[in-house]
């Protein structure tokens, strides 16, 4: 059985089927979320709420177009309100604790593959998130243009050159902020 019918199942009412799509997309979904967010408890919370809300509107979703374009773009709007929602908190936060220092996370310890993977890691949080998006759907998730054109609601010829300029943005944040990173990839 194939999404498609799967999803028509699950507007009928049968939650085998849409416990099966969920499944399917929970990771993605997880992950996307995880990305914008950068912590993962917010990450399942918008994961649940996602499934929640795509649950809820399966009635007027259109089954002639995939799904997980559908899920990504619910996860992406959960996670942009709830990131303004920390934002927020995080800068009341930092007022009242102005004067204490920030740990600096601790990389002693950690193999070189793990370091380097933090150290990218923080590299994709510098750009915007518009950034990290199109990043994480084309490089994490593998999605084609036309996925991703269908994930973002944009047109697939503006996918190509947000995901060139986020590649661009991402070499100036490694060369500029992160230059040992650039030398272990040289050697």
């Amino acid at each position: 059985m194939d999404e498609s019918d799967l999803t028509a199942r699950a507007q009928q009412g049968d939650g085998a089927a849409w416990e099966h799509v969920v499944r399917q997309h929970q990771d993605a979904v997880f992950r996307l979320a995880y990305l914008l967010l950068g912590d993962a408890d917010e990450a399942e919370d918008v994961a649940q709420e996602t499934f929640i809300r795509a649950f809820d509107a399966l009635d007027r979703f259109d089954l002639s177009r995939p799904l997980r374009p559908w899920l990504l773009r619910i996860a992406t709007n959960l996670a942009h309100n709830r990131r303004r929602a920390i934002g927020r908190y995080l800068a009341a936060a930092r007022r009242m604790f102005q004067a204490a220092p920030e740990s600096a996370p601790g990389i002693e310890g950690q193999s070189a593959r793990r370091w380097e993977s933090q150290i990218l890691w923080q590299a994709v949080r510098r750009l915007s998130v518009a950034d990290q998006q199109v990043i994480y759907l084309r490089y994490f998730l593998d999605q084609s243009e036309a996925e991703m054109a269908s994930t973002l609601n944009i047109a697939s010829g503006t996918v190509k050159s947000r995901l060139h300029r986020a590649i661009n943005r991402l070499r100036a944040v490694v060369e500029r902020e992160f230059p040992g990173l650039r030398e272990v990839r040289d050697v």
